[in-house]
């Protein structure tokens, strides 16, 4: 279910974050061709070279177990759940028994509502449509985390220096670390 990974931050080449991304997509496209049901991907948002440390896995445990936990209160089936940690970031994958729409509805509420949801990026497929977009749903796109714009427009305008949003996101880490 996991894979091993190093317990000091690592530098990734854009070309390791290519090809897990590939591979992502492949494992998405694999358990929604298996199960014919919901799929969600989660992953961090980790801007920079290094995707995987010991406070980034913390962020992706919570995230993890609010999930499992949403699913759990929900009554949503899980027919299979995948979690791998990676020098690239962590990945996890669930299959659900619940229509794409509701599960990403749901997904959409726990990233606005927990203390760390903004660092959580979960995407959920459809058999059918593919993936469901948060404006399907008619919610904006996410927010810059140090801004309040487009999350989307101040990372292709790289309007925010890149140490000033991955300080911002390693203090929302520490903060939730040290109160849990």
């Amino acid at each position: 279910m996991s894979e091993a990974v190093t317990d000091t931050a690592v530098s990734v080449s854009l070309d390791s974050l290519l090809a897990a991304k590939e591979r992502r997509h492949a494992r998405q496209q694999q358990l929604l061709a298996l199960h014919r049901a919901t799929v969600v991907s989660l992953t961090l948002v980790t801007p920079g070279a290094v995707k995987d440390s010991a406070l980034y896995r913390r962020g992706m445990g919570a995230a993890v177990a609010a999930f499992n936990d949403l699913c759990l209160a929900r009554g949503w089936g899980v027919p299979e759940q995948q979690l791998h940690w990676l020098e690239t970031g962590a990945e996890a994958f669930w299959v659900i028994t619940k229509d794409a729409l509701s599960v990403k509805a749901a997904a959409i509420a726990l990233e606005e509502q927990h203390p760390l949801g903004r660092l959580w990026d979960f995407d959920v497929f459809c058999p059918e449509e593919g993936s469901i977009s948060r404006t399907l749903l008619a919610h904006e796109p996410r927010r810059c985390i140090l801004c309040e714009e487009s999350a989307h427009a101040c990372a292709r305008s790289r309007r925010h220096a890149l140490p000033d949003v991955i300080e911002k996101i390693e203090s929302i880490l520490h903060a939730w670390c040290n109160a849990h």
